[in-house]
């Protein structure tokens, strides 16, 4: 193979990084989380969520240096493989590879949940399947084209968070925040621990995820300055936003109702504005590209992760062919879906 089949082109800056990196995670604030409210309550969970995101951050800054020394579209597995051999990256490499191509499945019948809902005549399972073939399409058709679009619909992912909030703002309440705050008690005691360790892993999908980026390192110019910038403003970003949701929507009525379900944010709005304000069908339709992130940046995601394994020779060598105009893994993005 010439490097023109096997090299990716590297065309991405600090910005459209940043969006693959916050693009990955960004449906994480949308729903999912509201479910440590239930085992922690809201100021429990809010020490939890706090903790988690002190941890993300440390990890990324050390992440950071691996990708930076090291940028490598493998991530990971370059990482295990240049620090415990072949074995090592194996481990490390297949074990990304099935959180890669596992996730995708599940995003893509959240697109097809979401617009049955709006258009009952919709088949999930075949708007699932059309939205894979539509966003394998687009990363097929060059880095620069998907990363743009990645950017773009992070951006308004991001946006409509900001909505949320100002919309909600006027019936914020502390005092509704607050209200046994403590898994279901006014003040702090042991018997809040339990239920603060239960909702560590509803935190964690604040910030699942946000390492993916790294394995787009290969594709970015000047890597020792565009990927710290990238990581770094990410979960700078995801921290803020985690934080706002959270409150406002905790602070707008009794948030024990928002604690067991899929939609924590329509139904908060709701609360504030009623059912037929413009605002919520705004949210509802605009959510959709929360979830549209994040599926779009892990199918980035996972065909970097088949591209380096195949190219290291743990999979078929024809997966790390790139195709001649676009330089970009075709066959492994195929693979993946």
């Amino acid at each position: 193979m010439t490097e023109q089949t096997t090299t990716l082109k590297r065309t991405l800056g600090s910005f459209r990084l940043w969006g693959i990196a916050v693009g990955l995670v960004i449906s994480g604030e949308y729903f999912g989380w509201s479910y440590g409210w239930s085992q922690a309550g809201t100021l429990g969970f809010m020490i939890v969520a706090l903790a988690i995101a002190a941890m993300y951050c440390a990890f990324i800054f050390s992440f950071t240096e691996l990708t930076t020394a090291i940028p490598h579209a493998g991530g990971p597995f370059a990482y295990a493989y240049r620090a415990f051999g072949p074995t090592g990256g194996f481990i490390a490499g297949f074990a990304t590879l099935i959180e890669f191509v596992f996730a995708p499945p599940a995003i893509a019948m959240a697109i097809g949940a979401y617009l049955n809902v709006q258009f009952p005549a919709l088949d999930p399972k075949w708007v699932a399947c059309g939205a894979y073939i539509i966003f394998m399409t687009l990363n097929i058709l060059g880095v620069g084209i998907a990363a743009t679009f990645e950017l773009v619909v992070t951006l308004l992912a991001i946006f409509e968070l900001l909505v949320f909030m100002g919309v909600v703002a006027p019936g914020f309440s502390w005092s509704h925040f607050t209200a046994n705050g403590w898994a279901g008690a006014e003040s702090f005691s042991g018997l809040a621990l339990p239920g603060m360790f239960a909702a560590i892993p509803f935190a964690i999908w604040f910030f699942l995820a946000i390492e993916g980026a790294s394995m787009a390192a290969e594709e970015a110019k000047d890597p020792q300055r565009t990927i710290p910038r990238a990581l770094g403003g990410g979960i700078l970003t995801l921290t803020v936003l985690a934080i706002g949701v959270m409150i406002f929507a905790g602070g707008v009525g009794d948030w024990r109702t928002l604690a067991n379900i899929n939609d924590p944010l329509p139904q908060a709005m709701k609360m504030v504005v009623g059912n037929s304000s413009g605002w919520l069908h705004m949210l509802v339709w605009l959510g959709l590209f929360g979830l549209v992130a994040s599926f779009h940046g892990i199918i980035m995601g996972y065909s970097r992760q088949i591209y380096s394994l195949a190219r290291a020779g743990y999979l078929p060598a024809s997966l790390a062919t790139l195709n001649r105009r676009t330089r970009t893994p075709h066959l492994a993005i195929l693979a993946g879906g």
